[in-house]
């Protein structure tokens, strides 16, 4: 999940009182996060007094959060208009600099704003460090610099210890970011941030059960501080993720915490988005199609709503819905398509084609496939959302079309289900031709699946049952050298795990397999050896028939 961009930073005191209790009012819920009532505030600010260019920065701030940039930017320039703190909106501009990679721009903005500082000012390196963190280019390295600048003047300044710690842990420095964040905690009791940010590290070291003590010591100091409830729903969220048997438990948790935020924040469209992208996570896809359809009530133009509708709406089964929403979202040519939209809509039109027997019609799978080869190229681990999909092809039999999905991921080896995907590519070719008359045979596809073996033998060569789907392969190509090739090497392998494993019936069941196949092999060129390959496979198995008759045929 990514790291939620801080603006503690705006606690930073101001020189004038009366103007400071307004806009400290903005600040405090910014970093309450609640943006829309700090939005609110700076903009009554602003035109109250819109000498102070502050408040222009201050908004500016939240919008390059939302990711709104224009707006940011406007108020930006709209405060170096101002006559008091103008020079605050260079900062914002340095941070336009650097998500546009224009590091030298970024400089010369940031030197402005620094240039008339008084000798014992620190709010503008506080500021700078957090544009160079919050920037979509993070630069640490010189955002703890510009922050130990600060520090160098106000050793026990609790914003500046807190914006550190944020830096240390952006750079993965784990002991000074939790030393900063202690101190700034101890510099001012009543940063709840600070306090909040030690439970964070405890959840990235996958000290869960600690973290969530840590949160709650938050919450015992105010439970009406929202932030501390996001941050316990992501912790039960990657808390079930890495832990499958705490799942059920723990997402429930994580949804339940995640409302909780909400209701401490706002109900704004950015808070639904937020709410929906962590709806996507915990896999509450009944609650995210609700809320899809509330959000278009809302706003019946943002895009991104179209995605988690057609998201939530395949999910739920609602393949035309799932269709049409993502169809009306990707032919928007501003809107950015990522590899899990044409995933979804692959994965609906194949699912809108299928009928009660599980039978997919083969134009809509074609339709279906093209979509989800776009998602591969865009994004070549898209293919690790495919196992699943291809496995219930599987189940109903559709082979072809299984194998069609898996042979998308069966050359990916920095996947992490490539062995997984191998085996199933082959089984699943192998079952597409096993009841085929000869002149059906598809011997290339049948070859494809022995390289798919032979994949996995290289990835696991332990996994004899590779052997095993050779041989039967090589018996549909009747290709006798092969036959025998394979099946002797299940049978060494087999025999080499020791009498337990041999004793169970289901291994007795592919020896005899093994035997007979050999024993069939090599009937047109040695009989003798053949009959020693079937009286092997009526060891194991007297009563079984072929063995009982090719013996008598071969004598």
């Amino acid at each position: 999940m990514n790291k939620f961009k801080i603006f503690s930073l705006a606690l930073v005191a101001s020189a004038s009182v009366a103007k400071a209790q307004d806009i400290n009012q903005a600040k405090k819920a910014i970093d309450a996060e609640q943006f829309e009532k700090a939005k609110s505030l700076l903009k009554s600010i602003i035109k109250a007094k819109p000498s102070d260019g502050e408040a222009d920065f201050v908004l500016g701030n939240v919008y390059l959060n939302q990711t709104i940039v224009d707006s940011a930017k406007i108020y930006y320039l709209n405060g170096l208009e101002a006559a008091d703190h103008k020079n605050l909106n260079y900062i914002g501009l340095g941070q336009l600099d650097l998500d546009a990679k224009n590091a030298a721009s970024a400089q010369a903005n940031f030197g402005l704003a620094t240039k008339d500082m008084k000798r014992k000012d620190v709010n503008e390196f506080i500021y700078i460090g957090r544009a160079y963190m919050n920037s979509t280019n993070p630069d640490y390295t010189n955002a703890i610099a510009s922050l130990k600048k600060a520090l160098l003047l106000e050793p026990q300044n609790a914003t500046a210890l807190l914006a550190i710690g944020d830096a240390y842990y952006g750079a993965n420095n784990q002991n000074d970011a939790y030393k900063a964040y202690r101190d700034a905690f101890t510099a001012d009791p009543t940063l709840l941030r600070a306090k909040m940010q030690l439970g964070v590290l405890l959840k990235g070291a996958k000290s869960y059960d600690e973290a969530i003590k840590s949160f709650n010591e938050v919450i015992a100091i105010d439970a009406n501080y929202g932030p501390v409830y996001r941050e316990l729903a992501e912790t039960y969220y990657k808390w079930a993720r890495n832990k499958p048997s705490t799942r059920q438990v723990n997402y429930q948790k994580a949804i339940q915490n995640y409302e909780k935020y909400l209701s401490l924040t706002d109900y704004s469209m950015n808070s639904r988005m937020r709410h929906a992208d962590f709806l996507i996570l915990v896999e509450d896809y009944k609650a995210l199609e609700k809320e899809a359809n509330k959000m278009i009530e809302l706003d019946k133009v943002n895009p991104r709503i179209y995605r988690y509708l057609g998201y939530s709406a395949y999910e739920n089964g609602n393949y035309d819905v799932a269709i049409k929403s993502l169809e009306d979202y990707m032919k928007v040519p501003s809107n950015k398509v990522i590899a899990k939209d044409n995933l979804y809509l692959g994965f609906a039109k194949i699912k809108k084609g299928t009928d009660a027997a599980g039978v997919v019609d083969p134009a809509a799978f074609d339709a279906g496939l093209a979509e989800i080869k776009k998602a591969v190229a865009v994004e070549p681990l898209a293919v690790e959302d495919l196992g699943d999909f291809g496995k219930e092809l599987f189940g109903k039999k559709q082979y072809n079309q299984a194998a069609s999905i898996y042979e998308l991921s069966t050359t990916n080896t920095e996947q992490k289900n490539y062995l997984n995907d191998n085996v199933y590519y082959g089984i699943s070719l192998y079952y597409a031709n096993a009841n085929k008359e000869k002149t059906a045979i598809d011997a290339a596809g049948l070859a494809k699946a022995d390289a798919a073996f032979d994949r996995v033998l290289v990835a696991s060569p332990t996994y004899d049952e590779a052997y095993l789907y050779k041989g039967r392969i090589n018996n549909l190509l009747e290709k006798d050298d092969l036959i025998i090739k394979n099946y002797e090497e299940y049978i060494t392998k087999t025999t080499a795990k020791g009498a337990e494993e041999l004793a169970k019936p289901a291994t007795v069941k592919k020896v005899v397999e093994s035997y007979n196949s050999i024993g069939a092999a090599y009937a047109n060129t040695d009989k003798a050896k053949a009959i020693e390959y079937f009286n092997k496979s009526l060891v194991l198995d007297p009563t079984n028939a072929y063995a009982t008759q090719s013996v008598k045929a071969l004598k």
